[in-house]
């Protein structure tokens, strides 16, 4: 099996990113590095991290001397990576043991280039939800309408990814990447197991309603070129869809 390079931005998640670093070290596959980038200048969770994990060879850690975000970081993670193949996850995310293994045996024996798997979606303690895809594959025009691709569950082949693959967005710029990719030819085969917990984290970024609906629209105005009705109507199917996956 091919080495994977799993990368990890992270920002002010101390409080979920040992178990989310244990979830990738205690894979029953091994061939793997794990690339966190420090995206905080504060450096005191630096510090923590560091001493927790300072006997583990596999976890590289690269410090920005600004903070880019994570599609950047991520951007920094990918040029630093030495594997074949790319996985991401972010800090506060969390693996299940058999969550590489599972989707490189299924990624080899079809001889796929981009994969993801389903997720629960940890909303609190008391309320978790399943988010599993209406697909088994995708081409970019149904990406479009629906995007099922949790972050955390991707895996993909560094040869098809390119530079800059990540804009610089606060949300949705794992969206304009998976675009970027299917606009290309390829297509996002999905491997029907959950094997990642997305954790809901409050306050975050990803959990901003308004923020989301501003840089969902500028995914298909900004970066798909769509004119402004054709990025309104665009939204409002994503959204709808969303909507279907929750309830």
């Amino acid at each position: 099996m091919p080495l994977v390079s799993v990368i990890m931005p992270y920002y002010k998640k101390i409080d979920f990113v040992k178990k989310s670093i244990n979830s990738v070290l205690n894979q029953s596959f091994q061939n793997f590095e794990l690339i966190l980038i420090y995206d905080d200048t504060n450096l005191a969770d630096l510090e923590i991290i560091e001493n927790e994990f300072k006997n583990n060879s596999k976890l590289k850690i690269i410090k920005n001397n600004k903070n880019f975000g994570a599609g950047i970081s991520r951007n920094i993670g990918i040029s630093k990576s030495s594997g074949e193949i790319i996985a991401f996850i972010d800090s506060d995310d969390f693996w299940l043991q058999q969550k590489l293994e599972k989707q490189l045996n299924f990624m080899n024996l079809n001889n796929l280039d981009f994969i993801f798997c389903n997720y629960k979606k940890k909303i609190s303690e008391k309320k978790t939800i399943t988010i599993i895809s209406s697909k088994k594959k995708f081409d970019y025009n149904d990406l479009v309408k629906s995007c099922d691709i949790g972050l955390s569950t991707v895996l993909i082949r560094k040869k098809i990814i390119g530079e800059e693959l990540f804009p610089n967005l606060k949300t949705k710029e794992d969206y304009v990447a998976w675009l970027k990719i299917l606009k290309n030819g390829f297509y996002a085969h999905n491997l029907n197991e959950t094997l990642v917990i997305w954790n809901s984290v409050k306050n975050s970024l990803s959990s901003n309603f308004f923020q989301k609906i501003l840089d969902g629209f500028r995914v298909y105005y900004k970066y798909e070129k769509f004119s402004f009705f054709k990025s309104v109507f665009c939204l409002l199917v994503l959204s709808l869809n969303s909507i279907k996956k929750k309830v």
